[in-house]
């Protein structure tokens, strides 16, 4: 997915832990109209999981979102991004650890990027989190998508273990922090 499927509709790819946890928090926001889970900012062509699983390729976990910026802006994802994940841990997400699990925006314009780099300043500045924010802000080249069983993971396999142990509080946080930014049911 990296051009849209309607002029208006914009991009924007972003890394922070395990992509069935980012997926399924993004997949409820009103004006998010695709979200995909895939791989981004390595140096394998077509990298599978089980490669990126490895650290080796240095790609990480992603999911590129399609949204219409008439009803949801860049600068909300960005907000929502910031507070869905721990951006002060280098390389890990809770148990995940590694490279693939950075915390990491992929800007797709000039726009994005300053976005992306005042939002991380401010929040340093402020003293938002308890270290400083250690996410990548890197030029997007491209995306990868994962294989379709990792795709709409939490909705499919809402029931098994690591769903309700890790995404499913996620998502019940998320849900009551962003209610009113949430798609009508």
């Amino acid at each position: 997915m990296t051009d849209t499927d309607q002029p208006s509709l914009r991009l924007a790819t972003f890394g922070n832990g395990c992509f069935w946890c980012t997926e399924a928090v993004f997949q409820r926001l009103a004006g998010v109209e695709q979200v995909m889970s895939g791989y981004s900012g390595g140096h394998v062509d077509d990298p599978t999981y089980k490669q990126v699983c490895t650290g080796t390729t240095g790609h990480a976990e992603v999911v590129q979102i399609q949204f219409d910026p008439s009803v949801i802006s860049f600068d909300e994802l960005l907000e929502v991004f910031w507070k869905t994940h721990d951006p002060t841990t280098l390389n890990r997400q809770g148990a995940d650890v590694g490279t693939q699990y950075r915390s990491v925006v992929f800007y797709h314009d000039e726009s994005q990027k300053q976005q992306a780099e005042h939002f991380k300043q401010k929040l340093d500045d402020a003293g938002v989190f308890s270290a400083p924010i250690v996410t990548e802000i890197a030029e997007f080249t491209k995306f990868y998508p994962a294989e379709t069983d990792h795709h709409n993971y939490f909705n499919e396999h809402g029931n098994q273990g690591y769903c309700q142990a890790v995404i499913r509080p996620k998502v019940d946080k998320f849900t009551e922090v962003f209610r009113d930014k949430l798609k009508q049911a």
